[in-house]
């Protein structure tokens, strides 16, 4: 089962990619000042929306695939799940991706700080949407039965 143990996989790394985001980055980005603050975060949103969007799609598929294989609508639901994370970044998440973007290093302030913690909150969504997928599909690919 390739395609299902793919979309296994790459539900793993967006949800373990989300988690680094939570753990790791978001608060060493919150320990340094505004300006630098702000730089950093656009950096890191630019390389991880690409990435993340990516892995989210291609879970989908693969688990699409995986579906239309077997039949078990928990590949099906796994990849709904994962791929929810585009409406959720785009729906939830945008409006203050939009702001930080609209603000400038120089004139930056406790605003920027404020907006940012309300980023990595709101992006813990993420990490809930990739887990919940890698919860369905581990299970999905646990029932199936060996031949």
């Amino acid at each position: 089962m390739i395609p299902g143990l793919l979309a296994l996989v790459i539900a793993a790394l967006f949800t373990g990619a989300a988690l680094y985001i939570l753990v790791a980055e978001q608060p060493a980005r919150l320990l340094i000042p505004e300006p630098a603050l702000l730089v950093q975060w656009r950096r890191a949103y630019r390389g991880g929306t690409a990435m993340q969007g990516s892995l989210a799609v291609a879970g989908f598929l693969c688990a699409a695939l995986a579906w239309w294989l077997t039949g078990r609508t928990g590949f099906l639901v796994g990849g709904f799940v994962l791929v929810a994370n585009w409406p959720y970044t785009l729906i939830v998440i945008m409006p203050v991706n939009r702001r930080l973007e609209a603000l400038e290093p120089p004139a930056a302030g406790p605003e920027i700080r404020a907006l940012v913690e309300r980023w990595g909150r709101l992006h813990a969504g993420r990490f809930g949407l990739g887990g919940a997928a890698t919860l369905i599909l581990l299970g999905t690919l646990a029932s199936l039965s060996v031949v």
